[in-house]
């Protein structure tokens, strides 16, 4: 039984490639798509499990690609004989089924095997359009003799740093009403960073990302922005990253917000699965200050390509290893923070560190922290929290000198509550209490 391909490839190999595909296969081509609309529209409407697409296709990101996958579709890419650049255009984009233009039958054929489930005519039901670059070449061995015609490459990127460990990727979150999420990430993200471990700050908040003003970073351009885009384009690659993330002290780097709420479109959901992924290659911490609003935005939900206010915030507490959830200590930020934590429990995400900032007892009365804890535990079910105390004179001073707490109140309360938390994370004790010289753009 015939199964069904659909191709978007440049008019220079689309000829080519589908005489192949008809004679030297069990492949049938179900559709010959113009541009990436006819093949979305195709691959939608269940045509085929397998779309074909050349480097050169325009529009093609990786938000095309992640509707393909979401369509069950499995992609294969297909760049020019000899082309290296259009080949890790594609690995970049995301695609590691990729052959040569010129590849023959057996190698189409087992291209696609790779790909499609054993049940051929399966439509809708590949679970992943990403192939195992190795299983794939030792599967075209053994059906073609690995010939070389059109053999399929391993990432040379990736493979020497697969052997490395992968950074830890922690989401601080907190629910409106600035509760401190931006100045527990800031400092956490510090803290990390003077126990020697290369750590990267990200501003992901759609709303009112801060994370550039609190640390007196004063280039405009959004290093979270422009790194989406170029991961959506298929151009960011690790130095590409670095630079997009420079540093403002010894081991610390910071990928600033967007300037404007309004550019919040800018930040699609693969584009920031992507950003975050390489992240963690780049830096052993990877701290994500995250909006507060957790919704899914239901009323675009019935189109998958729509932009999500929410998807950096969604994205970035799915792939964490870690969530702090951070709360104001005064009866109207508990309450929102008994009901974010509620919302927060639906989400596929890790279990939170509960996070009560601004403990004071003028806000809830003696003994704060013992009357927090009972009415967290009475009301959300939390055995454990973190507390940090409040100190406005000192955190408003390493404000206006825009400097974490670190070097502006080594020896406050609130910094060495934030830097216990680190200590939790890093699993070593905190750098001597010292004064860093940091480095402003």
């Amino acid at each position: 039984m015939s199964r069904s391909v659909l191709t978007a490839v440049t008019d220079r190999w689309e000829g080519r490639l589908v005489t192949v595909l008809e004679r030297g296969t069990d492949l049938e081509v179900a559709r010959r798509c113009a541009d990436l609309a006819d093949l979305l529209a195709a691959a939608a409407a269940g045509l085929a499990a397998v779309a074909m697409v050349s480097a050169d296709l325009r529009s093609l990101d990786r938000a095309a690609l992640a509707h393909l996958r979401d369509c069950g579709v499995g992609v294969v890419g297909v760049y020019p004989p000899g082309d290296e650049a259009a080949e890790r255009h594609l690995r970049q984009l995301g695609i590691d089924a990729v052959v040569a233009a010129d590849a023959d039958g057996t190698l189409l054929q087992a291209t696609v095997d790779a790909l499609t489930p054993a049940n051929p005519g399966a439509v809708g039901t590949v679970p992943d359009a990403r192939v195992d670059p190795l299983e794939l070449l030792l599967t075209t061995a053994a059906r073609a003799g690995a010939d070389g015609s059109g053999r399929a490459h391993q990432d040379g990127e990736g493979s020497a740093s697969d052997a490395e460990p992968l950074g830890v990727l922690v989401a601080v979150w907190g629910p409106t009403g600035a509760p401190g999420r931006t100045t527990l990430a800031v400092n956490l993200a510090t803290e990390l960073s003077r126990t020697g471990a290369p750590t990267l700050l990200v501003d992901a908040d759609t709303y009112g990302g801060c994370v550039a003003q609190v640390l007196s970073v004063l280039d405009e351009a959004p290093g979270f922005a422009a790194a989406t885009r170029a991961a959506d384009h298929g151009t960011l690659d690790l130095p590409g990253l670095a630079r997009l993330a420079p540093e403002v002290a010894p081991g610390l780097r910071v990928l600033t917000g967007i300037p404007k709420a309004e550019r919040w479109p800018e930040l699609a959901a693969p584009a920031v699965e992507h950003v975050l992924t390489l992240s963690r290659r780049l830096a052993r911490f990877t701290v994500v200050d995250c909006g507060f609003s957790l919704e899914d935005d239901e009323e675009l939900s019935y189109d998958t390509r729509a932009p999500r206010r929410n998807a950096a915030t969604l994205t970035a507490l799915a792939l964490a290893d870690h969530v702090l959830a951070v709360g104001a200590a005064d009866p109207i930020g508990l309450q929102r923070l008994v009901r974010g934590l509620q919302e927060l429990s639906v989400l596929p995400c890790p279990e939170p560190v509960v996070v009560v900032n601004k403990v004071r007892a003028s806000a809830v009365g003696p003994r704060p922290e013992q009357r927090i804890l009972d009415a967290l535990v009475r009301f959300a079910g939390v055995g454990e929290l973190r507390f940090v105390p409040e100190d406005g004179e000192v955190l408003d001073a390493a404000l206006l000198a825009g400097r974490a707490l670190a070097e502006a109140a080594p020896a406050s309360a609130a910094r060495r509550a934030i830097a216990a938390i680190a200590d939790d994370y890093a699993g070593a004790a905190a750098a001597p209490v010292g004064l860093s010289r940091w480095r402003r753009r």
